[in-house]
Formats: C-alpha cells, sequence, structure tokens
C-alpha cells in the first residue's frame, strides 16, 4: 500500500532514495536487480548510481528498434559500456542478457497506432510491451527486483513507465523499482558519460515511426530557418534601399 501511495503522488525519486538508505542502513546491499534497457546512453547514469546498492543484469530487449543494422550498433554500444564498467571495479559486476530481436513483435502492437504522435498511445504500448517480458523472466531468475533505464529520458512519461511496472509487478508478483532517473541531473550525467565512454547517440527512439516524425520536424525546422533566413536578407537590402534614396 506504501508503495502504490507514493507512486500516485508520483514521487519516484523520493521512493527510491527511501527504499537505497533503508538497504544501506540495514546491510542489505547486493540484491538483484534485472534492469532493462533501451540503450547504452541511457543505462551510463543508472548503472553507475544503481550498481553501488544491486548486482544489476541489464536485459536489453527491444524489439521497437525497427531497423537490424541500428540495432545490432546499439547493442554492440551497450556491451561495449558494460565490459568498460566492469573495467573499473566499483560497485557490483553488472551482468547483461540480450533479448530476442522480433521487431514484428512491435509492429503487430503498433497496428492502427501509426500516426499516434510520439509520446501517446503507440509508445504506452511499447512501454508494456518491453517491461511485460523483464518482468516475466525477473520472476523466472528469481531477482528481487526489476527496472527500466527509460525514466532517464525526458522524452518518456514516467508517471506511466512507473504505472505500468507496478501493474506487472502485481502480475508477475516481482517487486518494481520506482524510478525517475532523469531527477539528481541523471539525465544531464547520462549525456556527460556518453562523452566520457564515446557512446553512441542516437537521435530517435529506434522505431521507424519515430524515425519518420523525426525527419519530418528536422525538415519543418530547416524550412523555417530558410523562410526566417530569407526575410532577414530582403529586410536588410530593404533598408539599405531606403538608406540610400
Amino acid at each position: 500500500m506504501e508503495n502504490l501511495k507514493s507512486l500516485n503522488a508520483g514521487n519516484f525519486q523520493k521512493e527510491l532514495d527511501k527504499l537505497l538508505d533503508g538497504m544501506v542502513k540495514n546491510q542489505e546491499t547486493g540484491k538483484r536487480l534485472f534492469l532493462h534497457s533501451c540503450c547504452a546512453p541511457c543505462s551510463s547514469y543508472v548503472l553507475e548510481y544503481l550498481r553501488a546498492y544491486f548486482r544489476i543484469t541489464v536485459f536489453y530487449y527491444n524489439p521497437n528498434i525497427s531497423f537490424e543494422a541500428e540495432y545490432q550498433k546499439r547493442v554492440a554500444e551497450q556491451k561495449r559500456l558494460i565490459a568498460a564498467c566492469n573495467a573499473q571495479e566499483t560497485g557490483y559486476p553488472i551482468n547483461i542478457t540480450e533479448g530476442d530481436y522480433e521487431p514484428q513483435r512491435f509492429f503487430d502492437m503498433a497496428k492502427g497506432l501509426e500516426d499516434c504522435p510520439e509520446g501517446g498511445e503507440r509508445c504506452f504500448l511499447c512501454y508494456e510491451l518491453r517491461l511485460r517480458r523483464t518482468a516475466k523472466l525477473a520472476k523466472e531468475g528469481g531477482y528481487d527486483f526489476f527496472c527500466t533505464t527509460l525514466t532517464i529520458s525526458p522524452l518518456k512519461n514516467a508517471k506511466k513507465l512507473n504505472e505500468i511496472g507496478e501493474r506487472l509487478a502485481n502480475d508477475y508478483q516481482v517487486p518494481w523499482l520506482a524510478s525517475d532517473f532523469k531527477k539528481k541531473n541523471g539525465y544531464k550525467r547520462s549525456i556527460e558519460l556518453s562523452a566520457e565512454y564515446h557512446l553512441y547517440r542516437q537521435d530517435y527512439c529506434g522505431c521507424v515511426f519515430s524515425k519518420k516524425e523525426r525527419e519530418q520536424n528536422q525538415a519543418l525546422k530547416n524550412d523555417t530557418s530558410v523562410i526566417k533566413t530569407t526575410y532577414e536578407k530582403t529586410a536588410v537590402r530593404k533598408d539599405r534601399t531606403e538608406k540610400t534614396e
């Protein structure tokens, strides 16, 4: 009940702080966390933050990535980051489990929602697709918690992610680790770590719909920039003409 109360209030970081403080106080660090990761850059801060408290297994499962070459590039970066983190020998060692690459599951889920804007209903179903598989394997593996790195992104709905996570925790009877990793400058730190590790930072979530929307927005931005530049040049010419008359 206490977890649900905090969840409804949206105090995800406070809930996490309370849990971590309790683990340290009671000498209960080292519990096993099954952490879904969307990509290496988003996971960078989360791993740095949580590996002092948990034995983490990263679960890389992202059927939303529509293009296989893009998928392979991202999963390779995830593995490279984990190897680099483990080489530092600070905190508990980090393991990785790569899920199946099955983009057809995402396309089947997205039928009828192809034109939804990013951040809408299609994204919510995508959250659940990935988190349901995470919860299922966390239960089967006897993990103490499951969680996702997705809440670090300013473009992802932390409230909805935690709602889905808590519901799946009830379905599979494995505790959900509430989070909003963008808090405490988490997103800023992920950018710093991405630069430090020279990580590939993609500019869209992974699905073909997100890529299309990003390209349309970029084209609109470019058109607006051209119009603005043309207007400014015209205004300058007009001003010069008026001054010479």
